[in-house]
């Protein structure tokens, strides 16, 4: 992803809601990051899910098909 690149972060209730949600990006060939959770989006989880903000409505479809329920996706 490059630098000037618009980007998006899902953030979450829980670690692990994170870490499956990482994993089935990946999977599906999206190109994400693991990153800390900005502190004005939430405290709840102190992981993000950083990914190119082109990729939302992939990015939301997954989540939803992966039983995951985010707190929120933010673009940066």
């Amino acid at each position: 992803m490059p630098a000037t690149e618009a980007r998006s972060v899902v953030v979450f209730h829980t670690t692990s809601a994170a870490i499956k949600a990482d994993k089935a990006a990946r999977q599906a060939g999206l190109e994400t990051r693991l990153v800390p959770t900005p502190r004005h989006l939430s405290s709840d989880c102190g992981l993000a899910l950083r990914f190119a903000r082109v990729d939302r409505a992939k990015m939301e479809a997954l989540l939803r098909e992966a039983g995951v329920e985010p707190a929120g996706i933010h673009d940066l």
